[in-house]
């Protein structure tokens, strides 16, 4: 027997065909494998190159505000809230929108305009024009497509995906974007060291366009109601009124909304922290960010195993402990090489929770909501979420600022680890281990039924 074997290796040719055989093998999808979906396929290679482009401006207009502009943590946490405004003022109105128009050509939209304000960018630094006011008015057209457009992409979603995988899909678009983080930080860093931080902003201009035309080869259909059926506030109110019915979209809007006060507390820091108490350069802030892509790749990969192991409640809840612990690690840790690595180590548990929050929470709001309602619900829910992010924007700048930038990550840290332990002690969460069932919504809003649009998806016989 030995003999055969070692015969067998001394084959030409042999060992090439094993190595093509077991590539091929790990390459092939499974059957049934959502990517195998031709339709949902070109929708994960859109947020895939989106993704890429999202973590160059991630990088490169903050650093742009903190080292050209050379912002002050209060003018940080202004472009962060400014960002955020346009979820609060235009979550719900858009809500009601979004349920009487179809949201794929939303989508597309918004991500073409997306790529056309981030070009502005640029443009303004090479004209000498650039100014931290015009990053503000960036950051709010920003805030606005993500308000809107973003609110479509969630939707679209479910339009593509059944129900019972919406776990799975959202696992898949997250690793998407961890590919993203993992390769976007090294080429964000390299990009702003040869064309400085502005001018890097116009590569994710065009990989933003690009997206959205592979966007437009996805074929959905939607049956709306007549437009004379719709009474905007009737169907703001009924929005509102189904998510506040339900005690489990009460309790992940307030969890989730505690989360995002503390996120952005940090948020608004961390750039300041990395280049002007750890000495960082730009391109090694890039290369710190490939942590967070790696979190993000292990988060994406296991997390769907992992809520389904524990059950979608506590895999949040694990989620918001180990974002919380990277903020408080990194607070504590003094500025050498201990604060370089805790500083990678926070980007990197920091991306391992914002996954474990963030494809759970989708997927826990989206599976209890009736499709008519979708909009709506998604409106309201990241208009919840979000009034606590604004505060947070300020107080951690106001923080950095009077008390120091420390003080903004030891409050998030501190902040996201009480909140875990609430949460985890609420049994609405903590008792969720599969994904409920759709709401009735006859019986729990009629009146919200008349104004809101039914989809009827005639996308083949995979679905």
């Amino acid at each position: 027997m030995a003999s055969r074997f070692f015969v067998s290796l001394s084959r030409p040719g042999l060992w090439p065909g094993l190595l093509f055989e077991r590539m091929r093998r790990l390459l092939t999808l499974p059957p049934g494998d959502l990517l195998r979906d031709a339709i949902y396929r070109r929708l994960w290679t859109s947020i895939l190159i989106s993704s890429l482009g999202g973590q160059i401006t991630m990088l490169a207009l903050p650093l742009t505000a903190a080292v050209l502009l050379n912002a002050s943590p209060t003018q940080m946490g202004l472009l962060t809230s400014m960002e955020i405004a346009p979820f609060v003022l235009f979550s719900l109105p858009g809500g009601v929108w979004l349920d009487r128009v179809r949201k794929l050509p939303v989508y597309v939209f918004g991500e073409a305009f997306l790529g056309l304000a981030v070009a502005t960018v640029p443009l303004a630094a090479w004209m000498g024009w650039l100014t931290m006011n015009w990053l503000y008015v960036v950051g709010f057209v920003l805030g606005t497509v993500y308000t809107i457009a973003g609110s479509a992409a969630q939707i679209v979603l479910t339009q593509v995906v059944s129900r019972d995988r919406l776990v799975e899909a959202h696992a898949k678009n997250a690793l998407a974007s961890s590919g993203a983080e993992v390769a976007g930080p090294g080429v964000a860093g390299v990009l702003i060291k040869l064309l400085g931080a502005p001018m890097a902003l116009a590569v994710d201009a065009v990989l933003v366009l690009f997206s959205a035309l592979i966007l437009r080869g996805i074929k959905v259909q939607e049956q709306l109601a007549p437009a004379g059926e719709a009474d905007f506030w009737r169907d703001l109110k009924a929005g509102v009124q189904f998510v506040r019915e339900r005690a489990l979209l009460v309790s992940l809007a307030c969890t989730v909304g505690g989360w995002q006060l503390c996120y952005n507390a940090a948020q608004v820091v961390q750039i300041l922290f990395a280049t002007r108490s750890l000495g960082l350069s730009a391109q090694e802030v890039g290369l710190s960010y490939v942590a967070l892509g790696a979190g993000t790749v292990l988060a994406s990969v296991f997390g769907h195993r992992i809520s389904a192991r524990v059950g979608p409640g506590p895999c949040l809840v694990l989620g918001i402990a180990s974002s919380g612990l990277g903020w408080l690690l990194l607070g504590l840790m003094p500025a050498n090489a201990w604060g370089v690595a805790a500083f990678a180590f926070m980007l990197f548990m920091f991306g391992v929770g914002a996954v474990l929050i963030f494809i759970n929470f989708l997927s826990l709001r989206q599976a209890v909501t009736p499709a008519p309602m979708l909009g709506r619900m998604t409106s309201t829910m990241r208009w919840l979420i979000l009034i606590p992010a604004g505060p947070g924007a300020l107080l951690g700048g106001w923080l950095g600022e009077h008390v120091g930038l420390r003080s903004s990550l030891l409050f998030a840290g501190v902040g996201a680890l009480c909140l875990s332990l609430i949460a985890w002690r609420h049994p609405t969460i903590r008792e969720v281990r599969e994904l409920p069932k759709v709401a009735d919504l006859e019986d729990a809003n009629p009146q919200g039924v008349a104004g809101a649009s039914g989809l009827a998806l005639d996308l083949g016989p995979n679905k």
